[in-house]
């Protein structure tokens, strides 16, 4: 066999092998993005917002009014 007829054997083989990573590659980070944003979900940021529900009124500001007539 020559190295030209090796070569042409060989690619289709080089092509596979190269879909073949890329695929497990691609399903690696799909994995660690899934991983991540489901320990994002799990454990929130500490420091909850804590509610209360009070009522509470303001007095009434006084004020003087003068009129007068034009």
């Amino acid at each position: 066999m020559t190295t030209v007829a090796r070569r042409r054997r060989e690619r289709p083989r080089s092509q596979t092998r190269r879909r073949i990573v890329w695929g497990v590659v691609l399903l690696l980070v799909l994995a660690v993005g899934i991983a991540l944003g489901q320990a994002l979900h799990d454990n929130p940021r500490p420091g909850q917002t804590t509610t209360q529900n009070e009522t509470f009124t303001l007095k009434p500001e006084s004020a003087t009014v003068t009129v007068t007539t034009p």
